[in-house]
């Protein structure tokens, strides 16, 4: 069975309003689709594109690849492919981030002064204004390395760098998904393309004021381990969050991270990454931390349950309620236990996350090899030094005790 693909001139005949008479010529591929028996038509403006485009549709068919729609796949049409294929692959918020990064790149955009004008409405609506066409109706086969740069410049003049290299993240892998399943070339990205400048590098805490941190902690019984245990782990406040005793093993001495915790405390059965799904070794001091936290930890229904739960409040004489053992909200983390500790030791006002920072950059100052802080660390890089789930981790404890060293000396 081969597809039979004819090419045909076809001349345009349009009057014009003033009478004048133009003529266009076309191009024209005439075929039937074998899997429907639809007509099918492709319209060109010059005969070495309709010519090419034949030779590809006649190869597509060949390989078992063949789609009449292929030629009419838009930007908007790779861009919702891909969000499908996201969706149930990485956590809602995550979706919920690209879906709204990626309007950047279907379009159409409201004008910078409009978009604030809405804002101050405070009624969220636009207005009356000329919207601005981004990608959304480019044919995928059509769209050149120059479009995506106009594009770029566009949104980085009427958003910010970072939105338009976020979108343009997106973009690179729908073409690519794209690219993939209708066998096409897609163009390549632009290059020399602005960075995003002027933001602050994080602030983290120093090894002697870490050593203030884990001092305070050693004395606080109540809630000295929920700010300890970020620089003895060096794991995201989503991990910690939703850390569970089962996941503690005590006998292999290590700490399997199998989770996060949603921004609503529920549990999400994956990692931000395929290489955050790991086990940290548990270095002395945080060993010992644990097992005396475990007896006084708040139970759910009488039940060891969460690591880190929320603490409550103290039971009055009126109410004699203890803590529930549920989870513990981020934000209430940071407003609750993170940032009085931070004040009452006088040191920066640092985020959570910078205690995983602060655990990166003391191993790699104590000399522990790279690939093995990249591995505790669940950074996705180490998937291809090291391999995809690679347990046995060789240097592991070695490395987490060199935390005491650095941390312990005040403790």
């Amino acid at each position: 069975m081969t597809l039979n693909i004819n090419l045909t001139r076809r001349v345009r005949r349009r009057t014009r309003k003033d009478g004048q008479v133009v003529e266009q010529l076309r191009y024209v591929l005439n075929w039937r689709d074998p899997k429907t028996g639809a007509r099918e038509q492709r319209f060109f403006e010059r005969q070495k594109e309709a010519q090419e485009q034949r030779a590809e549709l006649i190869a597509a068919f060949d390989k078992g690849t063949y789609s009449a729609h292929t030629p009419m796949l838009t930007v908007a049409d790779t861009v919702a492919s891909w969000l499908a294929a996201k969706q149930g692959t990485v956590r809602p918020h995550t979706h919920a981030s690209y879906t709204f990064q990626a309007r950047y790149v279907t379009g159409p955009l409201a004008p910078s002064e409009a978009r604030k004008a809405q804002c101050r409405s405070g009624k969220g609506k636009l207005p009356p204004c000329q919207l601005m066409p981004l990608l959304g109706a480019f044919r995928v086969k059509e769209l050149a390395t120059r479009d995506i740069r106009v594009w770029h410049k566009t949104i980085c003049d009427e958003v910010s760098v970072h939105a338009a290299n976020k979108a343009l993240m997106i973009l690179k892998a729908a073409l690519a998904m794209a690219a993939e399943d209708h066998e096409f070339r897609p163009p390549a990205m632009p290059t020399g393309l602005p960075k995003r400048s002027g933001k602050a590098p994080k602030e983290v805490l120093k090894a002697e004021d870490i050593q203030l941190v884990i001092a305070a902690a050693s004395n606080d019984q109540a809630r000295g381990i929920y700010y300890a245990a970020p620089f003895l782990m060096g794991t995201r406040p989503s991990e910690q969050l939703s850390l569970l005793w089962q996941e503690v093993d005590f006998e292999a001495n290590v700490i399997r991270i199998r989770r996060v915790q949603l921004k609503d405390g529920s549990l999400s059965e994956m990692t931000k990454t395929a290489a955050g799904h790991r086990d940290i070794p548990m270095s002395p001091l945080l060993r010992s931390m644990l097992l005396e936290w475990r007896v006084r930890c708040p139970r759910r229904s009488g039940v060891l349950e969460r690591v880190f739960p929320a603490p409550g409040r103290k039971a009055s004489p009126l109410t004699q309620q203890p803590p529930t053992g549920g989870p513990l909200l981020y934000n209430n983390f940071r407003a609750r236990i993170w940032a009085p500790v931070m004040r009452r030791l006088g040191l920066p006002a640092v985020t959570p996350h910078s205690a995983r920072h602060s655990f990166i950059s003391v191993l790699q100052a104590q000399g522990v090899e790279v690939a093995v802080v990249a591995k505790l660390a669940g950074h996705k890089n180490a998937n291809v030094t090291l391999g995809h789930y690679t347990h046995a981790m060789r240097g592991g404890e070695a490395a987490v005790e060199m935390l005491d060293k650095a941390f312990g000396q005040k403790a």
